[in-house]
Order: C-alpha cells, then structure tokens, then sequence
C-alpha cells in the first residue's frame, strides 16, 4: 500500500466510577495528572507524534471540561487540513447514548465516509504511556491482518486483571484467542511466566470496521464493545493480529520507560502513576523532547519559593512543582504540584497530589493524599493522618490509605 490515509478515533467516553470522586464533576480522560497535563494529553500527544494529524475525539460523560480542553489547546492548522475535533454523541441512528465504545464509532461512521481512510487507529483516552502509533500501523500493513490489537506483557500472575490476548503457537503474530481476565491463562511461548495484555489500542482497515461495528450493531446481544464483542468477531474469522508493545521504539526513550505502560483506572493506581514521575531516574520520563508531551498550559508565572530563615525554608524535595506554584516556608517532599498551588508557612506536605488552586494554610499537615481543584486547607489541619477523622469528614479513604478531598472543598479542622 502507498502511504494510507490513516484517522486517529480517540474514545473518551469513559465515565470512570472507579476513579470517584476525581471523575464526579469530569470526565475520566479530563483528570488532572502529572501537574499540568490532563489524562487525554498522552493519547493524543502520542498520535501527533505518530504524524496522524486527523484525529477526532469521542466523548460522553460530563464532557465539558474535555470539550474545553481539546478546544483550547489541541489546535491543528487548518491551512494543511488537519484537526482535532471533539464529537459528543449525537444519537445519529437513535434516540440512545453510546451503547458501548463499538457503538460510539459506529454512531460516528458518517466522519469515517467522509474522511475515506484506509486505515482508522482506535485508542483509549485514559492511559499514561508513550507509543509510536506508526510502527504498529507498518506492522499491521506488512501482517496482512484486518485488525491488530496491541498488546503489553505483564506478569502471568495479574492476567485476571486484563483482556488476555493469546496467540497462534505457529505464528505470534496472530491471535488465537481473546480472553477476558481469565482465570487459567496461558503463558507466551518466549517468556511463560507473561501475558499480552490488551492496551486497548486498535488498528484496523476502515472497510473491516465499517462492516464490523455495523453488524455489531445490529446483534441485540451484544455488549456493543470493541474488546469485548469487536475483537473476538476478528479473532473467530482468523483475521485478528497482536503488535507487542516491546517492539515499538520510541525516540527518546530509555531502557527503564520504553514499555511504560498504566492503566490509571483506580485511586491507588492513580497515586502510583503520579508517584512515578519523581524517582531521579523516573519510571515514566516527562523530559523525553524526542517524543514531547503537549498540553494547554501558557501564560502562567514561574513557581516561587521563599522564606528562608531558620524553620522556615520553603522547599520542595523529591517533587514536581508546576508553573505559578507559590511554596511560601513550607516543606514539599515527594508530591506533586500542579499549577497554582499555593504552601503556606510551616505547612507540611509529604507524597501527595494536589490539583490546581490548591491552598494549604500554616501549620497544616497533608501525607498521602490527593487533593482535587480548588481544595482550602485551613490552617492546622491534618489531612491523610488520621483516617476515621478523614473519613467522619466525608473524604474517600482507598484500602491502602490514599485519602482523597473533592474539588473545591473547604477542609475542616
């Protein structure tokens, strides 16, 4: 094939309950993260990357904040034709929502005729990696397969966590099958002791997706799902492809974050995303300009510390401190920062995440906590200390002992 006309479907539907209550006023792929990037910033930084400069955006849930987002910051040249555009459902074909991701692109199948692509890259909004999108569309294109599933190895003893893709003993590049968190799963050929996890990303010739999620549509058993329903569909004609993530090289990329790979579904995996930006040598590296990662903050102040007498010193160890964060005598260890921010004197904040606007006040103390937008700290008061204290408060208090304050509330004491 010459050089395909490739469209890039981003699914942002997702209203992501198992992230309340960061997902109770946005949606899922709206989420703050990393201080000054939102969740659908890494999907779609790594298809621009990728030089798939038509790309639309599916949305749902609580979808405001995204619309505002993608508008304002993911600005293509329309000289040259390109875009990125959010599309919320529309109920084209009836008077329901998106049944299922399936179902989303099959209400939107009048962009797909107009675009004509050869080739339509599907990938999900809420996950923090990077990918070259490209190779794994040279490798679908070489396979001859319809659809191509990408897959990330994980350990064999997490498999019931995941979509579980196993493939031919004759030809790995192939899926035999696909599993939904199997309780018995089989290991890879080269490495029993590992799955190929499905990263719900997608490629696929447009016509196959066409006829694909068009019958799907018309089975009124069906779950209207791409991994649950779609891919299986190929995978029973022999026609379903697996790309491992471990081939994909990304410019820039080090031994240590090449197959990063996070599915920050949950608070706990959540925390520990953000957790893992701030090691020395980071498990995931937001410095990599190789592969840059875009987002929508300009205009703001550089951050600020000040006070530095004795039992005084504002300071931040171990942390990420965004643009407009103001630490006036306060001691940051191990958090992150978003823009903002404002640490008062003596306040102490230790291995948490505090969203924009934030406010501590003197003398307060935070310790593993996520505090959303706009949370006030008043001074003296303790959060992520005392759990049935947090929790009397009407805080959520993860297993773990992750606390999380809603946006825009005022902490008592």
């Amino acid at each position: 094939m010459a050089t395909p006309r490739v469209l890039a479907i981003v699914l942002a539907g997702g209203e992501g309950k198992r992230l309340m209550p960061l997902t109770a006023h946005r949606a899922k792929p709206a989420v703050p993260f990393g201080g000054i990037y939102r969740l659908i910033d890494f999907a779609l930084s790594n298809v621009i990357n990728s030089h798939y400069l038509h790309v639309i955006v599916l949305t749902q849930y609580k979808s405001h904040s995204l619309d505002r987002h993608v508008s304002k910051t993911w600005r293509m040249s329309a000289l040259l034709g390109n875009y990125v555009a959010a599309v919320p459902a529309q109920q084209r074909v009836g008077k329901h929502w998106y049944l299922g991701s399936a179902d989303a692109i099959y209400q939107c199948l009048n962009i797909i005729e107009d675009e004509r692509p050869d080739i339509v890259v599907v990938v999900g909004a809420d996950h923090v990696y990077r990918m070259d999108f490209s190779q794994m569309v040279d490798a679908h294109i070489e396979s001859g397969a319809e659809l191509t599933v990408a897959g990330i190895r994980q350990p064999i003893s997490e498999a019931d966590q995941f979509g579980v893709i196993e493939t031919d003993p004759s030809d790995p590049t192939r899926i035999a099958a696909f599993r939904e968190k199997p309780s018995d799963p089989v290991g890879l050929a080269d490495s029993p002791n590992e799955i190929l996890a499905s990263m719900g990303n997608y490629v696929m010739d447009a016509a196959a997706l066409v006829r694909a999620v068009t019958e799907d549509a018309e089975n009124p058993t069906s779950r209207h799902d791409m991994g649950g329903d779609i891919v299986p569909a190929f995978v029973a004609k022999g026609t379903a492809g697996v790309y491992d993530f471990i081939r994909n090289d990304v410019p820039g990329s080090k031994p240590r974050d090449r197959d990063y790979w996070r599915d920050v579904g949950t608070i706990d995996a959540f925390y520990d995303a953000n957790s893992d930006l701030i090691a020395i040598e980071p498990v995931f590296n937001l410095y990599n300009d190789e592969w840059p990662l875009h987002t929508g903050y300009t205009g703001l102040p550089p951050a600020k510390f000040v006070h530095a007498g004795a039992g005084r010193l504002g300071h931040a160890a171990d942390s990420i401190v965004s643009p407009g964060v103001v630490i006036s005598g306060a001691t940051i260890s191990g958090s992150v920062l978003s823009p903002g921010v404002r640490a008062h004197s003596w306040a102490q904040v230790t291995d948490s995440v505090l969203m924009d606007g934030c406010i501590v006040n003197r003398y307060a103390q935070i310790h593993r906590a996520i505090l959303d937008k706009n949370v006030i700290v008043p001074e003296r008061a303790r959060i992520g200390l005392d759990r049935e204290h947090d929790l009397a408060r009407g805080f959520t208090v993860t297993p773990s002992g992750i606390t999380v304050v809603p946006k825009g509330a005022t902490v008592t004491d």
